[in-house]
């Protein structure tokens, strides 16, 4: 039980023997730049999970399809302008951008282009639960890895990372605070919800504590 609490209790980014000393570092090692795409692969083969599974679009998907419905822009449009405003948080958050900020976007959107098209697209409702939940799986065991090379967050993340150290509460907590707002958004400006964006609202945080307790340990074992 109390290994338990510690899983779901985390409220800061691990530091290891391969994380960057600095998030804002273009010149970082070797190690820690490997397991930093390493870990974005990963996350971005999560996202692509998400999407095959047709159980329900991503919170900030259904926040930037409502955008995209009182908009007129395209979904595309509204996705690039909800990040923009994320980061622009960021600024009262005092969060530091870095190396993984920039390739967050490149490599997730990548890894989603490649693997998509090899993922299964079930049929049976049951399935879709089933590969809804390794997608966030997934997701969450990337964010650990390329969040504990300290190169810097992408724009979700760093606004997570930058709640949690204002409220000083667990990354989980504030992770499922944030997506459930950003479905309520969404819903209410339009945009389309499912049981798999009900499963990833509350099932991202614990999964990306879960990712960050099981990378600092194997990691502090192997060190």
């Amino acid at each position: 039980m109390k290994s338990t609490m510690k899983l779901f209790s985390i409220k800061n980014v691990p530091i290891v023997s391969w994380s960057s000393d600095r998030a804002l570092s273009f010149r970082p090692r070797v190690i820690t730049l490997c397991i930093l795409c390493i870990g974005l692969t990963i996350f971005g083969i999560g996202d692509a999970l998400l999407i095959a599974s047709g159980a329900g679009n991503s919170p900030w998907t259904v926040l930037s399809q409502g955008f995209s419905q009182i908009s007129g822009w395209s979904i595309g449009v509204t996705t690039f302008l909800t990040s923009l405003a994320v980061l622009i948080l960021w600024i009262p958050l005092r969060q530091t951008p870095g190396a993984g900020t920039l390739l967050n976007v490149v490599i997730i959107s990548v890894a989603i282009e490649l693997s998509l098209p090899y993922l299964p697209r079930p049929d049976s409702y049951l399935l879709q639960i089933v590969e809804t939940s390794l997608g966030i799986l997934l997701v969450g065991f990337g964010s650990g890895l390329y969040l504990m090379a300290n190169l810097g967050p992408g724009p979700r993340d760093g606004l997570m990372t930058g709640l949690q150290r204002v409220s000083n509460l667990p990354l989980a907590r504030v992770r499922t605070a944030i997506e459930i707002t950003v479905v309520i958004f969404g819903w209410l400006l339009g945009g389309t919800i499912g049981l798999g964006t009900v499963m990833f609202a509350f099932g991202i945080g614990p999964a990306v504590s879960m990712g960050l307790y099981f990378v600092n340990y194997f990691s502090t074992r192997s060190a």
